[in-house]
Protein backbone atom coordinates (compact mmCIF):
# COMPACT_ATOMS: atom_id res chain seq x y z
CA UNK A 1 0.00 0.00 0.00
CA UNK A 2 0.98 3.66 -0.52
CA UNK A 3 2.31 5.58 2.03
CA UNK A 4 -0.03 7.55 4.50
CA UNK A 5 0.63 11.07 5.00
CA UNK A 6 2.19 10.77 8.24
CA UNK A 7 4.72 8.27 7.01
CA UNK A 8 6.15 10.65 4.48
CA UNK A 9 9.65 11.58 5.17
CA UNK A 10 10.10 15.09 3.93
CA UNK A 11 13.16 17.34 3.96
CA UNK A 12 13.92 21.19 3.81
CA UNK A 13 13.43 23.13 0.76
CA UNK A 14 16.21 22.99 -1.86
CA UNK A 15 15.28 26.77 -3.37
CA UNK A 16 14.37 29.80 -1.41
CA UNK A 17 10.86 31.11 -2.09
CA UNK A 18 11.04 34.34 -4.01
CA UNK A 19 7.98 36.42 -4.38
CA UNK A 20 7.73 37.46 -7.84
CA UNK A 21 4.75 40.13 -7.93
CA UNK A 22 3.85 40.56 -11.43
CA UNK A 23 3.93 36.33 -12.10
CA UNK A 24 1.50 36.68 -8.90
CA UNK A 25 -0.77 39.39 -9.66
CA UNK A 26 -1.02 37.28 -13.12
CA UNK A 27 -1.79 34.34 -11.52
CA UNK A 28 -4.71 35.87 -9.58
CA UNK A 29 -5.89 37.89 -12.45
CA UNK A 30 -6.31 33.87 -13.67
CA UNK A 31 -8.00 32.63 -10.80
CA UNK A 32 -5.92 30.71 -9.02
CA UNK A 33 -4.23 30.71 -5.78
CA UNK A 34 -0.64 31.83 -5.35
CA UNK A 35 1.04 28.88 -3.32
CA UNK A 36 4.21 28.21 -1.72
CA UNK A 37 5.65 26.11 -4.96
CA UNK A 38 4.61 29.24 -7.25
CA UNK A 39 7.46 31.14 -5.60
CA UNK A 40 10.13 28.41 -5.33
CA UNK A 41 9.74 28.15 -9.48
CA UNK A 42 8.90 31.55 -10.54
CA UNK A 43 12.05 31.67 -12.22
CA UNK A 44 11.57 29.58 -14.63
CA UNK A 45 9.18 30.14 -17.00
CA UNK A 46 7.90 27.80 -18.39
CA UNK A 47 8.47 25.83 -15.52
CA UNK A 48 5.57 28.13 -13.61
CA UNK A 49 3.31 27.87 -16.46
CA UNK A 50 2.99 24.73 -16.66
CA UNK A 51 2.43 24.07 -13.22
CA UNK A 52 -0.07 26.72 -13.37
CA UNK A 53 -2.08 24.95 -16.21
CA UNK A 54 -2.14 21.73 -14.27
CA UNK A 55 -2.79 23.14 -11.07
CA UNK A 56 -6.02 24.65 -12.75
CA UNK A 57 -6.51 22.30 -15.59
CA UNK A 58 -10.83 22.18 -15.17
CA UNK A 59 -11.45 18.51 -16.66
CA UNK A 60 -14.07 18.51 -20.13
CA UNK A 61 -14.72 14.83 -19.92
CA UNK A 62 -14.02 13.66 -16.20
CA UNK A 63 -16.62 14.30 -13.62
CA UNK A 64 -15.23 16.72 -10.82
CA UNK A 65 -15.81 14.19 -8.07
CA UNK A 66 -13.62 11.53 -9.89
CA UNK A 67 -10.79 13.67 -11.16
CA UNK A 68 -10.46 15.50 -7.60
CA UNK A 69 -10.36 11.54 -6.19
CA UNK A 70 -7.48 10.60 -8.91
CA UNK A 71 -5.50 13.86 -7.99
CA UNK A 72 -5.06 12.71 -4.31
CA UNK A 73 -4.54 8.70 -4.96
CA UNK A 74 -1.78 10.06 -7.40
CA UNK A 75 -0.16 12.38 -4.87
CA UNK A 76 -0.23 9.68 -2.42
CA UNK A 77 1.45 7.26 -4.87
CA UNK A 78 4.04 9.52 -5.58
CA UNK A 79 4.46 9.95 -1.75
CA UNK A 80 4.24 13.67 -2.22
CA UNK A 81 3.93 15.22 1.35
CA UNK A 82 3.23 18.54 -0.17
CA UNK A 83 0.39 17.26 -3.05
CA UNK A 84 -1.24 14.90 -1.05
CA UNK A 85 -1.44 16.63 2.18
CA UNK A 86 -3.09 19.92 0.11
CA UNK A 87 -5.03 17.66 -1.93
CA UNK A 88 -6.66 15.39 0.87
CA UNK A 89 -7.46 19.23 2.58
CA UNK A 90 -8.95 20.33 -0.09
CA UNK A 91 -11.48 17.25 -0.38
CA UNK A 92 -12.13 17.54 2.99
CA UNK A 93 -13.09 21.05 2.52
CA UNK A 94 -15.26 20.07 -0.27
CA UNK A 95 -17.56 17.85 1.68
CA UNK A 96 -15.67 14.36 1.82
CA UNK A 97 -16.09 12.79 4.81
CA UNK A 98 -12.91 11.40 6.66
CA UNK A 99 -14.11 8.19 6.83
CA UNK A 100 -14.69 8.07 3.03
CA UNK A 101 -10.91 9.85 2.35
CA UNK A 102 -9.02 7.17 4.73
CA UNK A 103 -10.85 4.26 2.53
CA UNK A 104 -9.81 6.08 -0.60
CA UNK A 105 -6.23 6.28 0.97
CA UNK A 106 -6.30 2.52 1.78
CA UNK A 107 -7.25 1.69 -1.28
CA UNK A 108 -10.29 -0.22 0.33
CA UNK A 109 -13.66 -1.08 -1.19
CA UNK A 110 -15.49 1.61 -1.71
CA UNK A 111 -19.53 1.41 -1.57
CA UNK A 112 -20.05 5.09 -2.97
CA UNK A 113 -17.63 4.08 -6.16
CA UNK A 114 -19.43 1.67 -8.98
CA UNK A 115 -17.40 -0.75 -10.82
CA UNK A 116 -16.51 1.98 -14.11
CA UNK A 117 -15.13 4.55 -11.21
CA UNK A 118 -13.70 1.99 -9.40
CA UNK A 119 -11.56 1.02 -12.46
CA UNK A 120 -10.80 4.92 -13.13
CA UNK A 121 -9.12 4.78 -9.69
CA UNK A 122 -7.48 1.77 -9.86
CA UNK A 123 -6.27 3.08 -13.10
CA UNK A 124 -5.32 6.36 -12.12
CA UNK A 125 -2.75 4.31 -9.16
CA UNK A 126 -1.65 2.07 -11.27
CA UNK A 127 0.08 4.50 -13.71
CA UNK A 128 0.90 6.81 -11.04
CA UNK A 129 3.46 3.87 -9.69
CA UNK A 130 4.19 2.72 -13.40
CA UNK A 131 5.79 -0.55 -11.50
CA UNK A 132 5.17 -1.50 -14.71
CA UNK A 133 3.77 1.07 -16.53
CA UNK A 134 0.71 0.41 -17.98
CA UNK A 135 0.77 0.25 -21.91
CA UNK A 136 -2.17 0.67 -24.26
CA UNK A 137 -4.28 -2.19 -23.34
CA UNK A 138 -4.69 -0.34 -20.29
CA UNK A 139 -6.22 2.37 -22.35
CA UNK A 140 -8.48 -0.12 -24.25
CA UNK A 141 -9.89 -1.60 -20.67
CA UNK A 142 -11.17 1.69 -19.90
CA UNK A 143 -12.85 1.57 -22.88
CA UNK A 144 -14.86 -1.54 -22.07
CA UNK A 145 -15.91 0.10 -18.68
CA UNK A 146 -17.55 2.53 -21.21
CA UNK A 147 -15.59 5.43 -21.07
CA UNK A 148 -15.19 6.77 -23.82
CA UNK A 149 -11.96 7.72 -25.36
CA UNK A 150 -11.89 10.93 -25.39
CA UNK A 151 -12.79 10.69 -21.18
CA UNK A 152 -9.39 8.09 -21.32
CA UNK A 153 -6.74 10.32 -22.71
CA UNK A 154 -7.66 13.19 -20.61
CA UNK A 155 -7.47 10.59 -17.73
CA UNK A 156 -3.71 9.41 -19.25
CA UNK A 157 -2.96 13.12 -19.24
CA UNK A 158 -4.26 14.77 -15.96
CA UNK A 159 -2.74 11.38 -14.11
CA UNK A 160 0.71 11.67 -16.00
CA UNK A 161 0.58 15.48 -15.34
CA UNK A 162 0.00 15.15 -11.69
CA UNK A 163 3.02 13.41 -11.85
CA UNK A 164 4.85 16.18 -13.28
CA UNK A 165 3.73 18.24 -10.26
CA UNK A 166 4.38 16.17 -7.45
CA UNK A 167 7.55 15.92 -8.83
CA UNK A 168 8.51 19.41 -8.93
CA UNK A 169 7.25 19.62 -5.35
CA UNK A 170 9.14 16.73 -4.05
CA UNK A 171 12.12 17.47 -5.92
CA UNK A 172 12.32 21.00 -4.44
CA UNK A 173 10.99 20.05 -0.98
CA UNK A 174 8.01 22.22 -0.89
CA UNK A 175 7.01 22.52 3.01
CA UNK A 176 3.15 21.57 3.18
CA UNK A 177 0.81 23.85 3.05
CA UNK A 178 -0.64 23.84 6.95
CA UNK A 179 -2.77 26.92 6.62
CA UNK A 180 -5.37 24.89 4.45
CA UNK A 181 -4.31 21.56 6.23
CA UNK A 182 -5.26 23.49 9.41
CA UNK A 183 -8.55 24.76 8.14
CA UNK A 184 -9.60 21.51 7.12
CA UNK A 185 -9.39 19.57 10.10
CA UNK A 186 -10.48 23.22 12.16
CA UNK A 187 -13.62 23.94 13.90
CA UNK A 188 -14.69 26.21 10.58
CA UNK A 189 -14.05 23.56 8.09
CA UNK A 190 -17.86 24.20 7.20
CA UNK A 191 -17.94 27.57 6.79
CA UNK A 192 -14.80 27.19 4.89
CA UNK A 193 -16.16 24.67 2.78
CA UNK A 194 -19.29 27.37 1.55
CA UNK A 195 -16.61 29.97 1.20
CA UNK A 196 -14.31 27.82 -1.07
CA UNK A 197 -17.33 26.80 -3.45
CA UNK A 198 -18.29 30.55 -3.82
CA UNK A 199 -14.77 31.24 -4.16
CA UNK A 200 -14.27 28.27 -6.84
CA UNK A 201 -17.22 29.71 -8.77
CA UNK A 202 -15.50 33.06 -9.15
CA UNK A 203 -12.59 31.55 -9.79
CA UNK A 204 -14.10 29.36 -12.49
CA UNK A 205 -15.39 32.66 -14.54
CA UNK A 206 -12.01 34.51 -14.70
CA UNK A 207 -10.23 31.06 -16.10
CA UNK A 208 -13.06 30.81 -18.57
CA UNK A 209 -11.89 34.31 -19.83
CA UNK A 210 -8.41 32.83 -20.62
CA UNK A 211 -9.57 29.62 -22.58
CA UNK A 212 -8.31 29.27 -25.74
CA UNK A 213 -9.08 27.69 -28.71
CA UNK A 214 -8.58 23.64 -28.48
CA UNK A 215 -5.66 22.34 -31.11
CA UNK A 216 -6.43 20.17 -33.90
CA UNK A 217 -4.14 17.04 -34.94
CA UNK A 218 -2.85 19.41 -37.89
CA UNK A 219 -1.22 22.07 -35.10
CA UNK A 220 0.56 19.50 -33.13
CA UNK A 221 2.28 17.47 -35.81
CA UNK A 222 5.95 18.58 -36.45
CA UNK A 223 7.80 18.68 -32.92
CA UNK A 224 9.15 16.65 -30.23
CA UNK A 225 6.94 13.78 -29.05
CA UNK A 226 3.94 14.36 -31.49
CA UNK A 227 2.71 11.64 -30.99
CA UNK A 228 1.45 12.01 -28.12
CA UNK A 229 0.19 15.55 -28.69
CA UNK A 230 -1.88 14.31 -31.58
CA UNK A 231 -3.62 11.54 -29.54
CA UNK A 232 -5.03 14.81 -27.28
CA UNK A 233 -6.41 16.92 -30.31
CA UNK A 234 -9.30 18.56 -29.24
CA UNK A 235 -8.92 18.76 -25.48
CA UNK A 236 -7.38 21.45 -23.99
CA UNK A 237 -4.84 19.09 -22.47
CA UNK A 238 -3.07 19.26 -25.80
CA UNK A 239 -2.32 22.98 -25.32
CA UNK A 240 -1.14 22.79 -22.56
CA UNK A 241 1.17 19.53 -22.90
CA UNK A 242 2.68 21.51 -25.87
CA UNK A 243 3.79 25.10 -24.23
CA UNK A 244 5.20 22.18 -22.26
CA UNK A 245 7.58 20.69 -24.18
CA UNK A 246 8.19 23.56 -26.02
CA UNK A 247 9.07 25.55 -23.47
CA UNK A 248 11.35 22.64 -21.70
CA UNK A 249 13.31 22.02 -24.91
CA UNK A 250 13.55 25.99 -25.42
CA UNK A 251 16.93 27.95 -25.26
CA UNK A 252 17.95 27.41 -21.10
CA UNK A 253 20.38 27.20 -18.79
CA UNK A 254 21.22 23.40 -19.86
CA UNK A 255 21.71 22.42 -23.25
CA UNK A 256 19.62 20.57 -25.33
CA UNK A 257 21.83 17.49 -25.29
CA UNK A 258 21.24 17.52 -22.05
CA UNK A 259 17.79 18.15 -21.48
CA UNK A 260 17.41 14.52 -24.52
CA UNK A 261 19.44 12.44 -22.18
CA UNK A 262 17.29 12.97 -19.34
CA UNK A 263 14.17 12.15 -21.39
CA UNK A 264 16.01 9.18 -23.02
CA UNK A 265 16.97 7.82 -19.85
CA UNK A 266 13.26 8.05 -17.90
CA UNK A 267 12.23 6.56 -21.03
CA UNK A 268 14.48 3.68 -20.68
CA UNK A 269 14.02 3.02 -17.41
CA UNK A 270 10.28 2.70 -17.59
CA UNK A 271 10.88 0.95 -21.10
CA UNK A 272 9.11 3.02 -23.09
CA UNK A 273 10.26 2.54 -26.93
CA UNK A 274 8.05 5.57 -28.27
CA UNK A 275 9.54 8.26 -26.04
CA UNK A 276 13.19 6.36 -26.62
CA UNK A 277 12.56 6.51 -29.98
CA UNK A 278 11.49 10.39 -29.80
CA UNK A 279 14.41 11.56 -27.60
CA UNK A 280 17.31 9.63 -30.04
CA UNK A 281 15.78 11.77 -33.17
CA UNK A 282 16.35 14.85 -30.97
CA UNK A 283 19.55 13.83 -29.70
CA UNK A 284 20.56 12.87 -33.44
CA UNK A 285 19.78 16.06 -34.62
CA UNK A 286 22.20 17.53 -32.19
CA UNK A 287 24.85 15.51 -33.38
CA UNK A 288 25.13 12.64 -31.51
CA UNK A 289 25.61 9.19 -33.29
CA UNK A 290 23.39 6.43 -32.42
CA UNK A 291 26.09 4.47 -30.66
CA UNK A 292 26.83 7.09 -28.91
CA UNK A 293 23.76 7.66 -27.89
CA UNK A 294 23.59 4.00 -26.58
CA UNK A 295 26.48 4.32 -24.67
CA UNK A 296 25.64 7.23 -22.90
CA UNK A 297 22.22 5.69 -22.13
CA UNK A 298 24.24 2.10 -20.52
CA UNK A 299 27.03 4.02 -18.34
CA UNK A 300 24.95 7.10 -17.87
CA UNK A 301 27.70 8.97 -19.04
CA UNK A 302 29.22 11.02 -22.19
CA UNK A 303 32.34 13.15 -22.89
CA UNK A 304 29.40 14.96 -24.66
CA UNK A 305 28.83 17.02 -21.20
CA UNK A 306 30.55 18.11 -18.55
CA UNK A 307 31.00 16.26 -15.35
CA UNK A 308 28.85 17.54 -13.16
CA UNK A 309 26.09 17.35 -15.85
CA UNK A 310 26.86 13.68 -16.50
CA UNK A 311 25.73 13.47 -12.61
CA UNK A 312 22.00 14.66 -13.54
CA UNK A 313 21.35 11.22 -15.75
CA UNK A 314 22.00 8.70 -12.36
CA UNK A 315 19.61 11.69 -10.99
CA UNK A 316 17.27 11.46 -13.66
CA UNK A 317 16.85 7.73 -13.41
CA UNK A 318 16.88 7.73 -9.49
CA UNK A 319 13.52 10.54 -10.39
CA UNK A 320 11.42 7.65 -11.52
CA UNK A 321 11.00 5.52 -8.70
CA UNK A 322 12.20 7.15 -5.48
CA UNK A 323 12.19 7.67 -1.77
CA UNK A 324 11.05 11.30 -1.18
CA UNK A 325 13.82 12.24 1.16
CA UNK A 326 16.87 10.65 -0.26
CA UNK A 327 15.93 11.65 -3.63
CA UNK A 328 15.90 15.50 -2.38
CA UNK A 329 19.25 14.91 -0.50
CA UNK A 330 20.69 14.22 -3.81
CA UNK A 331 18.84 17.10 -5.44
CA UNK A 332 19.94 18.84 -3.28
CA UNK A 333 23.81 18.17 -3.72
CA UNK A 334 23.58 18.45 -7.73
CA UNK A 335 22.09 22.24 -7.00
CA UNK A 336 25.23 22.87 -5.04
CA UNK A 337 27.44 21.84 -7.77
CA UNK A 338 25.08 22.93 -10.85
CA UNK A 339 23.67 26.45 -8.94
CA UNK A 340 19.95 27.61 -8.75
CA UNK A 341 19.26 27.96 -12.05
CA UNK A 342 20.42 24.38 -13.51
CA UNK A 343 19.02 22.38 -11.26
CA UNK A 344 15.81 24.51 -11.21
CA UNK A 345 15.14 23.84 -14.95
CA UNK A 346 16.67 19.84 -14.23
CA UNK A 347 13.54 19.77 -12.01
CA UNK A 348 11.45 20.81 -14.67
CA UNK A 349 12.43 18.61 -17.36
CA UNK A 350 12.87 15.30 -15.31
CA UNK A 351 9.57 16.16 -13.70
CA UNK A 352 8.13 16.52 -17.75
CA UNK A 353 9.91 13.40 -18.77
CA UNK A 354 7.87 11.16 -16.13
CA UNK A 355 4.85 12.73 -17.38
CA UNK A 356 5.52 12.22 -20.96
CA UNK A 357 6.62 8.43 -20.54
CA UNK A 358 3.58 7.83 -18.65
CA UNK A 359 1.52 9.66 -20.95
CA UNK A 360 2.91 7.26 -24.34
CA UNK A 361 0.35 4.51 -23.09
CA UNK A 362 -1.96 6.66 -25.06
CA UNK A 363 0.14 5.71 -28.65
CA UNK A 364 0.89 2.30 -27.42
Amino acid sequence: MASLLNEIEWGTPLLPAVSDPAWEAEIKRRGGQVMDVDRRIASCHWLRMAAFEIVNYVPVHIPERLYRMSVMVVSQESACRYCYGANRAFMKLLGYSEDFIQRLERDLQLAELDEKQRAFITFARNLARSRPRPSGAARLALIGHGFAREAVHEMAFTVSMTCFFNRVTILLACPPERAIERLANGPLRKVMAVMMQLMNRAAGSKRARYALPVLNAADLAGGPFEGILVALAGLPAARVMKAALEGAFAVGTLSQVVKGLVFAVVARTLDCAHCAGSALTMLEGHGMAPAEIESALSNLRTDRISANENRLLDWARATVHYDPSKIQGETRELGGLLGNAAILEAIGVAALANATVRMAMLVE
